[in-house]
This record gives structure tokens, sequence and C-alpha cells, in this order.
């Protein structure tokens, strides 16, 4: 254990309470900037920055450059693993911040179409391009704060504070754009009142810089800091000792992500599409299942420290892929009821026993060496495979299939399918020793993961 004050510099380390809070704040106000660029990119992008095409074609084209971000999530993971395996966790958490801030509220000042012409869209693509970078760093670090912090037995729950910030930051998002749907008049909106959200980001940054300066480093960390034992290559120790579970997690993700994307952003849009464009419906449906993962998320996460992890997974991995069909069948009824019922459904039911014990699990996949370059690479490349390009797919699915759901339902249902598999090959690890150095643990597999696993963790 380290002393009260570590040779670093550092304070003494906080509490898993407090850092768990920390986590939440600040994964909140980034996950607000990120999921503001797409709610906009399924509302109002489509006409302001791609006026000269059809409405389908602007609103692939919104998608693209929403797909974009994640193009950058894999670079910020590595570069953030980098850093934040050789110089510490809160550097990087704190950096991110401050980038994700920025490209955020430049999108609330930026000129349209109609005044700078093409330069409108290019901007928007380097901002977004920005955000993804910002972001690629963010969810690592944050988890890893939180479940190198925690008791052995409740690092699934306090992980989930990581997870349950991307549900409120959601909730924020989502909320702020329909309050100014409500408040404001169509044209009002579309000329001035989308920008509201993303100018809002500055203020909220303020706050999660306040919180996260005042976290310290986790305990091992500081630790193996202190006697010189950080890996001096990150990345390359991580593909070269831990490449299985750089795969694992990476397939993992898969399903988890595009289908969070499917209902909260191709969703609207389709919802909108169906509805037309000034209904609130699947904002609003979106706002409650968020509202709602406040409590499934940690819930979830927390049945995974008593039961594990993979059965969890597995079971949010198989439901999801069987709910994929009666969502489009219940958001084509056009009942608001229904429409939400399908949204929390698929979310908080579903989509959440994989999401509650994710920074748990993926966290505990990796050696605390090479844990922020592990989980981060591993989260943000499923990011990309997944998350970043599902609207723009299912879209573009969508239209090949003349406006039936049906091919987006093979897609999904597809990457539920790897996800799944990864699952069930992954280690259970809810019970692992996370500080176990793998340098000095013994050479027999057995010993140093005697849980039930059909696959070792590493290559």
């Amino acid at each position: 254990m380290s002393s009260p004050t570590a040779p670093s510099g550092e304070k003494k380390p906080n509490s898993p309470r407090m850092v768990a809070l920390g986590s939440f704040v600040g994964t909140t106000i980034e996950w607000y900037d990120f999921f503001l660029y797409g709610t906009a990119a399924a509302l109002v992008f489509s006409p302001l920055f791609f006026p000269d095409v059809s409405p389908a074609i602007g609103l692939i084209a919104a998608f693209g450059t929403y797909a974009v971000g994640f193009l950058a999530r894999p670079i910020g993971g590595v570069v953030a693993g980098h850093i934040g395996d050789r110089v510490g966790r809160k550097a990087m958490l704190v950096a991110s911040l401050l980038i994700m801030g920025a490209s955020t509220t430049l999108i609330g000042v930026l000129p349209t179409h109609a005044s700078i012409g093409i330069w409108a869209p290019i901007l928007l693509l380097v901002l977004r391009l920005a955000q993804g970078f910002g972001v690629g760093g963010e969810w690592g670090g944050a988890a890893l704060m939180s479940v190198e912090s925690a008791p052995a037995n409740r690092r699934g729950f306090y992980g989930s504070f990581t997870q349950i910030g991307v549900s409120a930051g959601m909730l924020l998002a989502v909320g702020a754009f329909s309050i100014a749907r409500t408040v404001l008049d169509e044209e009002t909106f579309l000329a001035w009142g989308w920008r509201i959200p993303f100018l809002i980001s500055g203020l909220l940054v303020f706050v999660g810089l306040l919180i996260r300066i005042g976290l310290s480093e986790p305990e091992k960390f500081a630790e193996m800091k202190k006697n010189d034992t950080i890996a001096e290559r990150p990345v390359v120790e991580l593909f070269r000792n831990e490449r299985r579970a750089v795969y694992l997690t990476t397939g993992m993700r898969l399903s988890q992500n595009a289908i969070y994307y499917l209902y909260t952003v191709f969703g609207i849009a389709y919802i909108a599409r169906s509805l037309g464009s000034a209904t609130s419906i699947g904002l609003n449906s979106v706002l409650i299942a968020s509202a709602i993962g406040l409590v499934s998320v940690p819930m979830w996460a927390a049945l995974s420290d008593k039961f594990g992890r993979r059965p969890l997974y597995l079971f949010g991995a198989v439901t999801s892929a069987l709910f994929i069909g009666p969502f489009f069948l219940l958001a084509d009824t056009g009942n608001p009821v229904l429409i939400t019922l399908a949204m929390v459904i698929g979310l908080n039911f579903f989509h959440d026993a994989m999401y509650g014990p994710q920074a748990a699990f993926f966290s505990e996949m990796f050696s605390t060496g090479v844990r922020y370059s592990g989980a981060s690479v591993g989260y943000q490349i499923g990011s990309v495979f997944a998350g970043g390009f599902s609207p723009l797919i299912a879209t573009t699915l969508l239209a090949v299939g003349n406006g039936s759901p049906w091919l987006v339902v093979g897609y999904f249902t597809v990457l539920s399918v790897i996800t799944a598999v990864c699952a069930y090959l992954a280690p259970e690890t809810n019970k692992k020793d996370i500080d176990l150095d793998p340098r000095s643990a013994p050479q027999n597999p057995a010993a140093v993961d005697n849980h039930d696993s059909p696959a070792p963790l590493k290559a």
C-alpha cells in the first residue's frame, strides 16, 4: 500500500467512492459532448451542412461525418494508452476532457453551408475527428481509475460508474435537444437553437476539470511508477504478451456498441422518417431509457460481481440479437408507448447486461502495466468496426432494402453472434487478482487463472 504522500508527489489515494464519482462526472461530460454530435447528425446536420443533396443522401453524409469520429478513437486510445501506462491515468483524463470540450464548443459556433459553403462540412469533419481522438482516451482511463481503486469483490459495481456516465451523457445530450425542439419552433431550432447544447459544453468541462484534477493515481500504478517497473513500450508489450485479450475485447465490443447506436442514433432517424421529422417520440424514448440506465447499468454490474462477467455478457449478446427484429416491428407501429417499451427493453434489459459489467470485465483482462493500452485499444477498435459505422451502414442497408429494415436486422445479428463467441472464449475474471504481475507469476496457466475458462487470457 502507498504511504499517505506518495514519492511522486500525489496526494493520498481517494476512496473508491470518490474515484467512482470523479469518473462518473467526467465521463458524463465527455459523452454528453460526443452524443450531441450523434443526435444532431440524426436531426439537423443534413439540411444545414449537406443541403445540395436529397434528404436520404444528406442523412447518409451526416452519419458519414459521425462515423469518421470513430476512426480517430483507436488513435486516441493508443496515444492515451501509452501515456496513461507510462505517465499516469489522471494526466490523460484531464487532457481528453479538454480536447472534447474545445471541439464540441467550436461546433456550436461553426458556420453552416449557407455561410461558407463546402468549408462548413470540412470544418465539421475536423472537429469530429478531434472529438473522436479525445473520447478515444477517455473510457479506458475512467474505467481503470474506478476498477483499480475498488474493493476486489465490487469491481463490477464501481466500474459501472464509468458506464452510467455514458448513460447520463446521453440523457443530457438528448434532453438538451428535446427541450430545444419543444421550446423553439422548427425554423428557430434550425436557425440557431441547435447550437445551444454545444455551447453549454464549455461550462460543463470547467466543472469536470475541477473534479478530475483532484483525483489521485491508483495505488498499484503509483507503486509501479515508484519502483520504476512500468512498461517501457506499453502497446508493444501488449501485442507481444496479451494480444489474445485485445482480440476478445474487440469482439465483445461489437454487438454491444452497434446495438446501442442502432437504438439511440439510427433508431431516432428511423422513427423520424416513419412518423415525420417534427416528432419527438424517438428522442423521448431514448431519454426515458437513458434515465432507467442510471439504475439498470449498475444493477447488471453488481450482478456480475456475484454471478460472473461471462454469463451476463453472453445473455446480453444473445437476447440483443433476438430482439432486433421485434424492435423494428414495434417502432413501425407509431405508438409512443410501444416505441418507448421497445427502446427500454432493447437498451436496459438486454444491452445493459453487456454494458454494465464491461468496464470491470475489460480492465480485468489485462495486467496493470499495459491495462490502459489494452482496455483502450480493444474498446476503441470495436467502436470503429461497430459503433461508428453502424448508423451509416444501417441507413445504407435501409435504402438498399427499399425502406425495409430486415437487412439491418441481419447485419446486427451477425455482430451479435461474433460477440457471443468471443464472450464464450473469454476467461471469467470477477475473482481474478488484477494486481498480480504476470512477469513474476507461475508459468503454469492453471496457476495463473484457476477459474472456469474455456481459453487462457494470454496469447
